[in-house]
């Protein structure tokens, strides 16, 4: 384990350290974006009788997206100049933690405020996952970057896993229906328990997770590292014709990232909007999909080191393919199943949600190994930026459809991202683009 580092060496503490942030930031997109507080936003923020729930909703989304797909090639270039990867990911943690913090004060009827602080916690989170994957080059070699990078993600689920615990049993144990303003204070402070552990269980990030020095410009001024970030920034074409099949990949990627992203933000809405789950029932179905998830994610890391993270990305894209089948035909399948709709939907969904965390963490992996030498935070700034593409891609798709037609057609726009990119995966020349990484030399 210590011969992992691709610059000197890397310790089993360090790889811990940064394996922790994944567990510390999945509390944030497990308990706020996905789960918890995007259906009491939908149901309680929103006023009643409105129709736009659903796309309030995806308007935070798009502009959180279109903020962090702005930032991060400019944010990723100057770390990659700097060495400064770890200030800008615990910033940005920070910022997080504060932001989602604030959402204790948001009350129904404030959209405004909700929308606000969803943007900047969101924006920054999404900040952070780029800078915590761009370590990845400096921790693992090529071999190895598929397992470290699946059992990053996979430990990251149960962070989410043990966030919501700790918000559906520790916190939120009041029902609407009975006691709706205890309800509504119990969702704010279940907000400052997801800042809390953003915040204490990145300590060993913070401790031991460290940058690696960079062979840069020799003025290492302010103002010579911004022209400089600026000049590598201004030779995007060059790097896109030197790198031919990353350009490829981006391209491919976001749009089967469009429908993980739609998966990620809108599955607690249409949980609330679709299916008569009890409140028991709903809980079981959000801790044992992330359980799966976990599982799903070091499972698919241990079979990408023996068939490849391009074969591994187009596997977990059938795999989900096949559960958005199920749940769009949910009620057939359950009469030819003999069972009853909302268990064959727990089964689903569950089984569909292993597939969450291999197809991310495969992805990562690929972005790794395109990658130049010392453009590893610039190149996931772009993969940051791709995926943002992609969530306003899909958010938009899946908010219209969903408001203008119904959320179970909706289904079918995540099918075809799905299938798009399970079909593109397969002509993608791998080999090739590493050869391309490897022979890459900087534009002047």
């Amino acid at each position: 384990m210590s011969e992992l580092g691709v610059r000197g060496q890397t310790t089993k503490r360090e790889i811990f350290g940064w394996a922790m942030f994944d567990v510390a930031n999945s509390a944030y997109t497990t308990v706020v974006i996905t789960i918890v507080f995007s259906a009491f936003f939908v149901q309680h923020l929103v006023p009643q009788g409105s129709e736009w729930g659903n796309s309030y909703w995806g308007l935070a989304m798009i502009l959180s997206n279109l903020t962090a797909m702005l930032l991060a090639p400019f944010l990723g270039t100057l770390c990659d100049l700097t060495g400064r990867k770890k200030g800008f990911l615990l910033g940005n943690m920070m910022l997080c933690a504060a932001a989602t913090a604030m959402l204790f004060f948001v009350g129904p009827g404030a959209i405004g405020w909700a929308i606000a602080l969803i943007v900047v916690s969101n924006t920054a989170w999404m900040l952070s996952e780029v800078f915590c994957a761009s370590f990845l080059t400096d921790l693992a070699t090529p071999d190895n970057m598929g397992l470290l990078s699946g059992i990053g993600w996979g430990v990251g689920y149960l962070g989410g896993l043990l966030s919501l615990i700790l918000v559906l049993f520790g916190v939120i144990t009041a029902d609407a229906d009975s006691d709706l303003a205890l309800y509504i204070a119990q969702n704010q402070q279940a907000m400052l328990v997801v800042a809390g552990f953003f915040v204490v269980v990145s300590i060993p990030t913070m401790l031991w997770l460290r940058d690696r020095p960079v062979a840069g410009t020799p003025d290492t001024s302010a103002k010579a590292v911004w022209l400089h970030t600026l000049q590598r920034l201004s030779h995007c074409w060059q790097l896109s014709q030197a790198l031919p099949v990353l350009l490829r990949f981006f391209g491919v990627f976001t749009l089967y990232s469009a429908g993980m992203a739609i998966v990620i933000k809108f599955f607690g809405i249409y949980v609330d909007a679709e299916l008569t789950l009890s409140a028991g029932e709903k809980t079981g179905v959000f801790l044992a999909l992330q359980l799966s998830a976990f599982v799903g994610a070091v499972s698919f890391g241990l079979l990408e080191t023996r068939i490849g993270s391009k074969a591994t990305v187009f596997l977990t894209l059938v795999w989900w393919s096949l559960g958005v089948l199920s749940i769009y035909y949910l009620g057939d399948l359950a009469r030819w199943l003999n069972m009853e709709e909302n268990q064959l939907f727990m089964v689903s969904a569950v089984v569909a949600g292993a597939g969450l965390g291999s197809t991310q963490s495969a992805s990562r992996t690929l972005v790794g190994l395109l990658t130049p030498t010392g453009y590893s935070a610039m190149m996931f700034g772009f993969w940051g930026l791709f995926a943002r593409v992609a969530a306003i891609l899909g958010s938009f798709c899946f908010a219209l459809v969903a408001d203008l037609v119904s959320v179970q057609q909706a289904l079918l726009v995540i099918l075809g991202f799905f299938v798009a990119g399970a079909v593109l995966i397969l002509l993608l020349p791998i080999n090739q683009g590493r050869e391309q990484a490897r022979q890459f030399k900087e534009v002047e």
